[in-house]
């Protein structure tokens, strides 16, 4: 338990009431006392440790976070980034001519661009040129579609007479005009069909999370200063089982909260038996979960965004996106979260889809049920990539909370987009200076959901995207666009906000403000030392500020002091 006095430094406390200094009192692993130096109470006999000009900030919270699937991820194969479908297709030949069907009966590759593929499209028969001889799956870079080969098609059983799963929406088959399924899944449509390929098989990946997978994904989190995460899906009551365990023993390095899937307002409140199921396992308040997930719409880049103005790209020309639902039924379902007391976490990227949702919310705000049962569960809306300028003040005006994934500011997607949205919804895309302005709570994250991509959930290499609109491992096309930064150049976010959207902000998503989010007296500790400060950092170098020591309740679970 840290009992010290972290002098000479700068601490900054993201707490309004409380100014910042350079001396910092922590007793029995609280914060006791924050100020100057020469105001300081007396430090009696406690150990001193000069900070030498580092800095001190509240222990960061990643408010959409992915562990269990990145723990899950180790076997996937990393495709070259390439926007060449020869050399895609090269390496996926290669690799398997490496490694024979004895040796991996079925083949896990992420992540190829949907640039890729032009003014084409991902086939079967595409995949089918590299590897013939087993199932082969290849993951999109917005993890939201899947391309398949002709043998996973028929190892899963999928053929021209397989249904859709239901309820009817975002997963599904794509399908030919015949109806043959083209080798392109949507929102993981084949999940379900999985035990009966590995059975035919008679081999299987690791399917679910132990305590010994999550472990290293944490300890890496909590490396980078964060001391709580929102798991933004639960796959599987296993992923919380070695939750409990890691905390059972004593070597949980942050607070954890979860969400659990629905899909419609007919499978809500199976999802909310579950909450209380899953939340009921915990030994200690630090796993908790009490949130429901809605996926209302699918990406930008693969054109399933639900948008307010027609699509452009040849394939969905006139159409407006897909949606999972619409006011109505949304209304309902935060109706019955409201009586179950349970939160609602919605994926959204399209404008239409972010209509929708405000729309649901003050609909049931304002609903003559609030008399028996006053509103009282947080909403959250996650990544809102395309807002309409008309509906920017709405979050603040409603309550509902805005939570973006910095480390998307730039390039990270590259500009497919484009092709279904137009250059002029392109570039406004990624804008919540408005939405923040206007008084809206925005928290960020790293939504990062495999160990190829882990080293991204670093809150200040996110910082530094968001600060520059420049991703410097994959940065746009500075022939086309200057200096490789998205636009618009006025959509950057400063320092300040960044801080307080992982700190203050985020404890409020996670309703955790009582003990994180600031360093105030009284609060455990929760502490991140720094390297140096943030605040006088060149926003092109933010990537590279480094904690020297992380404190989480109290206790050092990270570097030292």
């Amino acid at each position: 338990m840290v009992n010290h006095v972290l002098t000479n430094g700068i601490v900054r406390t993201s707490d309004e009431a409380v100014p910042h200094g350079d001396t910092l009192i922590v007793r029995n692993g609280r914060v006791d006392w924050v100020g100057e130096r020469a105001d300081s109470p007396d430090w009696g006999e406690l150990p001193v440790v000069d900070l030498g000009g580092k800095t001190i900030i509240p222990g960061m919270i990643d408010a959409h976070s992915h562990p269990a699937l990145v723990a899950m991820s180790q076997w996937h194969i990393a495709l070259p980034r390439t926007d060449d479908l020869d050399e895609l297709l090269g390496f996926i030949r290669h690799y398997g001519q490496l490694h024979p069907k004895e040796e991996w009966p079925y083949l896990y590759f992420e992540y190829y661009s949907p640039a890729v593929f032009g003014e084409g499209a991902p086939t079967k028969e595409l995949l089918d040129q590299a590897i013939s001889d087993r199932p082969v799956l290849c993951q999109d870079a917005g993890d939201h579609a899947s391309w398949v080969n002709s043998r996973m098609l028929e190892m899963l059983g999928i053929d021209k007479g397989t249904p859709d799963p239901e309820p009817a929406g975002l997963e599904r088959f794509v399908r030919s005009e015949s109806g043959e399924p083209t080798g392109l899944v949507l929102e993981n449509a084949h999940i379900p069909l999985l035990p009966v390929m590995y059975e035919a098989l008679g081999w299987s990946p690791p399917e679910y999370p132990t305590p010994e997978t999550i472990t290293p994904v944490l300890e890496f989190l909590s490396s980078k200063g964060v001391v709580a995460i929102f798991d933004a899906l639960i796959e599987s009551p296993e992923v919380i089982d070695a939750m409990v365990e890691i905390d059972r023993r004593g070597d949980l390095p942050m607070h954890y909260e979860g969400a659990i899937r629905f899909r419609s307002l007919a499978d809500l409140p199976d999802a909310l038996k579950s909450v209380r199921h899953l939340d009921a396992k915990r030994v200690s308040e630090r796993t908790r979960i009490r949130t429901v997930k809605l996926f209302l719409d699918g990406t930008n880049e693969l054109g399933s965004g639900a948008v307010l103005e027609p699509l452009l790209s040849d394939d969905n020309s006139g159409e407006f996106g897909a949606i999972q639902m619409e006011t109505d039924e949304l209304s309902e379902c935060l109706e019955l979260c409201n009586r179950a007391g349970v939160d609602l976490h919605i994926h959204m990227v399209g404008d239409r889809a972010f209509r929708t949702a405000c729309d649901a919310v003050e609909r049931a705000q304002r609903s003559p049920a609030r008399t028996d049962h006053p509103w009282n569960i947080q909403v959250t809306f996650a990544h809102c990539e395309l807002i309409d300028p008309s509906d920017m003040r709405r979050p603040a005006e409603l309550g509902i909370i805005i939570n973006w994934t910095n480390h998307w500011s730039g390039g990270y997607f590259g500009d497919e987009a484009i092709h279904h949205l137009g250059e002029a919804r392109w570039n406004r895309m990624y804008d919540f200076k408005v939405v923040a302005d206007a008084g809206a709570t925005l928290t960020f994250s790293s939504d990062v959901v495999s160990s190829a991509e882990l080293h991204r959930a670093d809150p200040f290499f996110g910082m530094q995207v968001a600060a520059t609109r420049v991703d410097p491992e994959t940065p746009l096309d500075p022939s086309r666009w200057p200096a490789a930064a998205r636009p618009q150049a006025g959509s950057a976010l400063g320092i300040e906000r960044l801080l307080r959207g992982y700190t203050s902000d985020a404890a409020q998503q996670l309703r955790i403000t009582k003990e994180f989010g600031t360093i105030s007296p009284g609060k455990p500790a929760h502490l991140v030392v720094l390297d140096r400060d943030p605040f006088s950092t060149p926003s092109l170098e933010l990537a590279q500020v480094t904690p020297t020591a992380v404190v989480f309740d109290g206790r050092v679970v990270s570097g030292s002091l």
